[in-house]
C-alpha cells in the first residue's frame, strides 16, 4: 500500500466529503446520497494506481458522484417500474379470482366443467391426446415430446395445432383458455390461438 496515497486520499475524503455529501442529495435524496458517496470513495481506492491526484480531482470526485447518482436513479426506476407492473398483476389477479363477482371462477369451480374438459381430452386421437398431455399435464417440451416418441419436432408441433383445434371447437374458446391457464400453460395456449385465429 502506497502511504502517500493512504494520507493523500484521508485528505481528499476529508476536505470533499461534506460539500459531495451535499451535491448528491440534491441528485437521489438524503437516503442514498451516503452510499453514492461512499461507493465513489471506495472506487477511487480501488483505482488508486491509475487516477491521478492534482487539480482535476474536485472535477473527476463531482463526476464520479453524479454518474453514480444517475446509475441510483435508473435503478429506481427499474425498480419503480417492476413494483407498478408487479402491483398491477397482483391486482387483475385478486379481482380474477374475487368469488362474490365473478362467475368465471364459479364456473371453473363447477365440477361438470372440469368433466367436460377431461371428456374432450379423451376424445382427442390417440397421437394427439398423447402429445397434448405431454405437454401440458407433464410440462415437456416438444423437442423432448419428438425425442420420446421416435417422431419429428414438426410432427409434434402438428399433433399440438390439431388439439388445440379440436378442443377449442369442442369447448369453445374461454373454457379451454381457462383449463389451461390451470394447467399453467396460457402462455403457450395464446401462441396456439393466434395461430387458430
Amino acid at each position: 500500500m502506497d502511504e502517500n496515497f493512504e494520507l493523500t486520499y484521508k485528505l481528499l475524503f476529508r476536505k470533499y466529503y461534506a460539500n459531495l455529501l451535499f451535491y448528491a442529495t440534491q441528485i437521489v435524496g438524503e437516503e442514498e446520497a451516503e452510499d453514492v458517496i461512499q461507493d465513489v470513495f471506495v472506487e477511487l481506492w480501488r483505482r488508486q494506481d491509475s487516477v491521478k491526484v492534482g487539480e482535476q480531482i474536485q472535477a473527476f470526485l463531482y463526476r464520479a458522484v453524479y454518474t453514480r447518482a444517475l446509475n441510483v436513479l435508473k435503478h429506481r426506476d427499474v425498480k419503480s417500474t417492476y413494483e407498478a407492473v408487479m402491483m398491477e398483476i397482483h391486482k387483475k389477479r385478486i379481482e380474477f379470482y374475487q368469488p362474490d363477482s365473478n362467475d368465471v371462477v364459479k364456473r371453473i369451480e363447477d365440477y361438470e366443467l372440469r368433466k367436460e374438459i377431461s371428456e374432450a381430452i379423451n376424445e382427442l386421437p390417440d397421437k394427439c391426446k398423447m402429445i397434448f398431455i405431454l405437454s401440458y399435464l407433464h410440462d415437456m417440451k416438444n423437442k423432448d415430446i419428438a425425442e420420446a416418441m421416435g417422431i419429428s419436432q414438426r410432427t409434434v408441433e402438428a399433433h399440438m395445432y390439431k388439439a388445440l383445434k379440436l378442443l377449442r371447437g369442442r369447448l369453445g374458446y374461454l373454457n379451454l383458455m381457462l383449463a389451461l391457464f390451470f394447467m399453467g400453460k396460457v402462455s403457450v395456449f395464446i401462441e396456439y390461438v393466434v395461430l387458430l385465429s
